[in-house]
Protein backbone atom coordinates (compact mmCIF):
# COMPACT_ATOMS: atom_id res chain seq x y z
CA UNK A 1 0.00 0.00 0.00
CA UNK A 2 1.36 3.65 -0.87
CA UNK A 3 1.80 5.96 1.83
CA UNK A 4 -0.79 9.13 1.23
CA UNK A 5 1.44 11.47 1.46
CA UNK A 6 3.79 9.83 -0.67
CA UNK A 7 1.02 9.35 -3.46
CA UNK A 8 -0.42 12.83 -2.25
CA UNK A 9 3.68 14.34 -3.39
CA UNK A 10 4.03 12.36 -6.12
CA UNK A 11 1.16 13.01 -7.92
CA UNK A 12 0.85 16.84 -7.83
CA UNK A 13 4.64 16.96 -8.53
CA UNK A 14 3.68 15.12 -11.81
CA UNK A 15 0.94 17.34 -12.07
CA UNK A 16 2.38 20.57 -11.77
CA UNK A 17 5.48 19.87 -13.71
CA UNK A 18 4.41 18.17 -16.91
CA UNK A 19 0.44 16.84 -16.51
CA UNK A 20 -1.00 20.66 -15.66
CA UNK A 21 1.14 22.68 -17.94
CA UNK A 22 0.40 20.46 -21.38
CA UNK A 23 -3.30 20.27 -20.33
CA UNK A 24 -3.71 23.98 -20.03
CA UNK A 25 -2.77 24.79 -23.76
CA UNK A 26 -5.23 22.07 -25.09
CA UNK A 27 -8.33 24.26 -26.34
CA UNK A 28 -10.86 21.59 -25.17
CA UNK A 29 -9.81 21.26 -21.79
CA UNK A 30 -12.09 22.69 -18.85
CA UNK A 31 -10.12 25.32 -16.42
CA UNK A 32 -11.04 26.61 -12.78
CA UNK A 33 -9.24 29.64 -12.47
CA UNK A 34 -8.92 30.79 -8.98
CA UNK A 35 -7.51 33.85 -7.38
CA UNK A 36 -4.01 32.62 -4.89
CA UNK A 37 -4.63 33.45 -2.05
CA UNK A 38 -1.34 34.36 -1.21
CA UNK A 39 -0.29 36.39 -4.72
CA UNK A 40 -3.40 37.53 -5.92
CA UNK A 41 -2.70 35.97 -8.88
CA UNK A 42 -5.24 33.98 -11.52
CA UNK A 43 -4.31 30.53 -11.25
CA UNK A 44 -5.75 27.72 -13.80
CA UNK A 45 -6.04 24.06 -13.10
CA UNK A 46 -6.94 21.82 -15.83
CA UNK A 47 -9.60 19.41 -14.20
CA UNK A 48 -12.34 16.97 -15.26
CA UNK A 49 -16.21 17.34 -14.60
CA UNK A 50 -19.77 17.87 -15.86
CA UNK A 51 -22.30 20.66 -16.46
CA UNK A 52 -25.58 20.40 -15.19
CA UNK A 53 -28.09 23.67 -15.36
CA UNK A 54 -26.39 26.08 -13.94
CA UNK A 55 -24.10 24.38 -11.92
CA UNK A 56 -20.40 22.68 -12.93
CA UNK A 57 -19.72 19.57 -10.56
CA UNK A 58 -16.31 18.49 -10.12
CA UNK A 59 -14.32 16.18 -7.47
CA UNK A 60 -10.89 17.15 -5.88
CA UNK A 61 -8.60 13.95 -5.45
CA UNK A 62 -6.79 15.93 -2.69
CA UNK A 63 -9.56 18.00 -1.10
CA UNK A 64 -8.42 20.46 0.99
CA UNK A 65 -4.85 19.42 0.69
CA UNK A 66 -5.16 20.71 -3.03
CA UNK A 67 -4.12 24.23 -3.51
CA UNK A 68 -7.13 25.51 -5.74
CA UNK A 69 -8.85 24.17 -2.78
CA UNK A 70 -7.45 25.98 -0.14
CA UNK A 71 -7.66 29.23 -3.09
CA UNK A 72 -11.28 28.72 -3.19
CA UNK A 73 -11.64 28.56 1.04
CA UNK A 74 -10.25 32.37 0.88
CA UNK A 75 -12.17 33.21 -2.28
CA UNK A 76 -14.99 31.82 -3.52
CA UNK A 77 -14.98 33.83 -6.94
CA UNK A 78 -13.77 31.40 -9.86
CA UNK A 79 -14.19 31.32 -13.57
CA UNK A 80 -14.53 27.74 -15.23
CA UNK A 81 -13.68 27.37 -19.34
CA UNK A 82 -16.00 24.65 -20.74
CA UNK A 83 -15.79 23.74 -24.44
CA UNK A 84 -13.91 27.20 -25.07
CA UNK A 85 -16.00 29.73 -23.41
CA UNK A 86 -15.32 31.47 -19.41
CA UNK A 87 -17.90 31.52 -17.06
CA UNK A 88 -17.52 33.17 -13.51
CA UNK A 89 -19.13 31.74 -10.91
CA UNK A 90 -19.05 30.43 -6.95
CA UNK A 91 -17.74 27.52 -5.71
CA UNK A 92 -19.23 25.03 -2.74
CA UNK A 93 -17.14 22.52 -1.12
CA UNK A 94 -19.74 19.93 -0.06
CA UNK A 95 -17.76 17.56 2.13
CA UNK A 96 -20.85 15.96 3.22
CA UNK A 97 -21.19 15.09 -0.61
CA UNK A 98 -20.72 11.37 -1.36
CA UNK A 99 -17.47 11.89 -3.49
CA UNK A 100 -17.62 8.33 -4.78
CA UNK A 101 -21.34 8.07 -5.84
CA UNK A 102 -20.76 11.83 -7.64
CA UNK A 103 -18.13 10.49 -9.74
CA UNK A 104 -20.24 8.01 -10.98
CA UNK A 105 -22.15 10.82 -12.17
CA UNK A 106 -18.73 12.49 -14.01
CA UNK A 107 -17.10 11.71 -17.15
CA UNK A 108 -15.66 8.29 -16.75
CA UNK A 109 -12.05 8.70 -17.75
CA UNK A 110 -11.41 11.67 -15.55
CA UNK A 111 -13.28 9.87 -12.86
CA UNK A 112 -11.32 6.80 -12.89
CA UNK A 113 -8.10 8.93 -12.66
CA UNK A 114 -9.11 10.83 -9.87
CA UNK A 115 -10.34 7.68 -8.29
CA UNK A 116 -7.29 5.36 -8.43
CA UNK A 117 -4.80 8.55 -7.50
CA UNK A 118 -7.06 10.45 -4.85
CA UNK A 119 -6.57 10.04 -1.27
CA UNK A 120 -8.90 12.54 -0.04
CA UNK A 121 -12.08 13.03 -2.30
CA UNK A 122 -14.30 16.26 -2.17
CA UNK A 123 -17.16 17.22 -3.74
CA UNK A 124 -17.29 21.05 -5.56
CA UNK A 125 -20.42 22.58 -7.31
CA UNK A 126 -19.37 26.00 -8.62
CA UNK A 127 -22.62 27.78 -9.53
CA UNK A 128 -22.55 29.32 -12.59
CA UNK A 129 -23.74 33.69 -13.31
CA UNK A 130 -26.24 33.67 -16.46
CA UNK A 131 -24.25 34.93 -19.54
CA UNK A 132 -20.24 34.38 -19.89
CA UNK A 133 -17.23 36.09 -18.42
Amino acid sequence: MVNADFQHRWVTAFQRTIGNPVARRLPIQTLLETTGRVSGQARRTPLGGARRGDSFWFVSEFGTRSQYIRNIQADNRVRVRLRGHWYTGTAHLLPEDDAKARMRELPRANSAVVGAVGTDLLTVRVDLDTGRA
